[in-house]
């Protein structure tokens, strides 16, 4: 089997890549068959020569390859015909801006395997780069209290090695006696809670969170049951929040009367209680001044995030009267955090993770004959046709 992996060629451009050389070794060792390619870039996060030393084959004509391997979106003109590519294709939540990519994949008779359906069979995703924007949104939500307070200021992200530089910025940085909220306790949140654990910063209980004041920075780490009730009052259980999302209200406020940083790293079901909304952000009780919206779903249950910012100019503000944008310095101001691609600041730290995961969950589905449905699962074109898990695609590839 001949793998190659493609040039980044999406703009802005993203020096993240499935598989760092270090990991393109270990696959030639565990699986000798197969032969790597990649074609060469000054973008990536690790040189070509890296690649060169680990045995990996420099090519600009990756045609002659079975499997392409990229992270962003192929630009349409680079797609070849009849290849199997795996990348992320913004798609699968039928985004407008990416319907001529699935069109044209379709049209050269490629077989899409998307990152975000590589999957087990209980749906969870296998290969993600979740723990890394956790990392990397709450060292930025720290930067934009330190920028909203004038207390102190420390680097960008992207100026800095990886987790451990980051750290180790943080460990010199002395917050005074705030307190901080973290929503979610899946990669996203582990990676945020590793950044506040390395820090320092002390965990507390909600209750102790809710009802003490400390002399000290604390965070509170919740869940989707500690910031929703039912609405009847009956008792609840994550099982049946997520079965019935309507059927729970939002209990967030009482959170945000005594919060000043808050970082959603949560996942947003459909159909689930906005945390808080305009109105509540309005209020006079409303205390959070910083929000380091990690997960980013503009006009969503994060009511601030009225868009997503960049790793260039990553705060804006949100004025809590009018709902709109303003200088995140002016008094009353939310200061917001929404960098919507926070991996691309720790490229090689992301890519090493990521690249391990692909290992141990896709490379082998190769050889095994797909034994746990991996690659199935993750199929979303076939033959020219999008395949059975994916034919509710059918009306927005036509355009309809």
């Amino acid at each position: 089997m001949k793998i190659g992996i493609v040039k980044e060629r999406k703009n802005p451009p993203d020096k993240r890549v499935v598989l760092s050389p270090v990991a393109c070794r270990k696959v030639k060792q565990q699986f000798p068959d197969v032969e790597l390619f990649v074609e060469p870039s000054d973008i990536r996060v690790f040189p070509d020569k890296d690649y060169e030393d680990a045995g990996v084959t420099l090519t600009g004509d990756v045609s002659h390859c079975d499997v392409l391997l990229g992270v962003k979106e192929v630009p349409t003109e680079a797609l070849i015909p009849d290849k199997k590519y795996f990348f992320f294709s913004h798609t699968i939540k039928k985004q407008p801006y990416n319907r001529k990519l699935l069109e044209a994949i379709l049209d050269r008779n490629i077989e899409l395997y998307d990152h975000e359906v590589i999957t087990a069979p209980n749906g969870q995703r296998l290969v993600a780069f979740g723990r890394y924007a956790g990392i990397v949104g709450a060292y930025n939500g720290i930067r934009a209290y330190g920028l909203k307070t004038g207390l102190f200021t420390i680097p960008k992200a992207e100026t800095l090695a990886d987790q451990q530089e980051l750290i180790a910025v943080l460990r010199k940085t002395e917050l005074p006696a705030v307190k901080i909220l973290l929503t979610g306790k899946g990669r996203v949140g582990g990676g945020a809670k590793e950044m506040l654990d390395g820090m320092g910063v002390r965990e507390v209980l909600p209750d102790e969170y809710l009802t003490d004041n400390f002399a000290e920075p604390v965070y509170c780490q919740i869940d989707v049951l500690d910031y929703n009730k039912r609405k009847d009052g009956a008792k609840a259980s994550a099982e049946d929040f997520y079965k019935h999302p309507e059927a729970y209200e939002s209990d967030f406020m009482r959170f945000a009367r005594v919060t000043d940083l808050y970082m959603a790293g949560h996942f947003y079901g459909q159909g689930a209680p906005y945390l808080f909304t305009r109105q509540d952000a309005a209020t006079s009780g409303f205390k959070i001044s910083v929000v380091a919206d990690i997960s980013c779903d503009i006009d969503g249950p994060v009511a601030s995030t009225i868009r997503a910012s960049t790793i260039a100019d990553p705060v804006y503000g949100y004025d809590r009267v009018t709902g709109e944008e303003t200088d995140y310095r002016k008094e009353g101001a939310i200061a917001v955090m929404a960098v919507d691609n926070l991996p691309c600041e720790l490229p090689r730290d992301a890519s090493e993770g990521f690249g391990d995961m692909f290992m141990t969950y896709v490379i082998p589905a190769f050889f095994n004959g797909d034994q746990d449905g991996v690659l199935e699962r993750a199929r979303m074109t076939f033959g020219g046709k999008l395949t059975e898990r994916f034919a509710y695609l059918r009306d927005y590839v036509a355009g309809k």
